[in-house]
C-alpha cells in the first residue's frame, strides 16, 4: 500500500469526502424538487447571507469552492489529530462515525450560527437530519479517516 504525506492525505481525503458529501446534498435537493444551483447558493449563503440567492452561477460556484475549502479544513484537522492520537486510526469505522457526528454538530451548532446563513440550523429530529448524519459519517468522514491511515509515520 502506497504511503501518503500528510498533505496528500488532506487533499485526497478532503476531495473524496467533499465530493461524496456534496453529491449526496445535491441528490437530496433534487429529490425534494430543488436544483443543484440553489443548493450551492445555500452553501454560499453562509458567507453572503440572503444575497447569495441573487448571484446566479457565480454564487453557486462560490458555494462549491467554500464547501471544498471546509472539506479540506476538516480533513486537515483529522490528519493532524491522528498524528497526535494514533488510536484514531486503529478502528477507522468507529473514528469515521465519531468524526462525522463531530463535524455535523460543529457545523450546525457553531459554524452556521456564527455565519451569515439565513436559515435555522438546529438539530430537530427528522429523516433529513438522520440522512445528513449518515452522509457525514460514511460519505464525508470515512474517506478522510482512510486517507489519514495511509500517512507515513515520521
Amino acid at each position: 500500500m502506497k504511503r501518503l504525506t500528510p498533505l496528500q492525505a488532506i487533499v485526497i481525503g478532503g476531495a473524496i469526502g467533499g465530493l461524496g458529501d456534496i453529491v449526496f446534498a445535491i441528490g437530496m435537493a433534487i429529490a425534494r424538487g430543488d436544483t443543484a444551483v440553489h443548493l450551492l447558493q445555500i452553501v454560499a449563503s453562509g458567507a453572503l447571507g440572503q444575497a447569495a440567492f441573487e448571484g446566479g452561477m457565480r454564487t453557486a460556484a462560490l458555494g462549491l469552492a467554500l464547501h471544498f475549502l471546509l472539506s479540506f479544513g476538516w480533513a486537515a484537522l483529522f490528519v493532524l489529530a491522528a498524528r497526535t492520537l494514533p488510536a484514531l486510526l486503529r478502528r477507522p469505522l468507529v473514528s469515521a462515525i465519531g468524526y462525522g457526528v463531530l463535524v455535523l454538530l460543529a457545523m450546525r451548532l457553531v459554524v452556521l450560527p456564527l455565519s451569515a446563513f439565513p436559515f435555522p440550523s438546529g438539530l430537530t429530529p427528522s429523516w433529513p437530519l438522520l440522512l445528513d448524519l449518515l452522509s457525514h459519517m460514511f460519505l464525508f468522514a470515512l474517506p478522510i479517516v482512510l486517507a489519514a491511515r495511509r500517512v507515513r509515520l515520521r
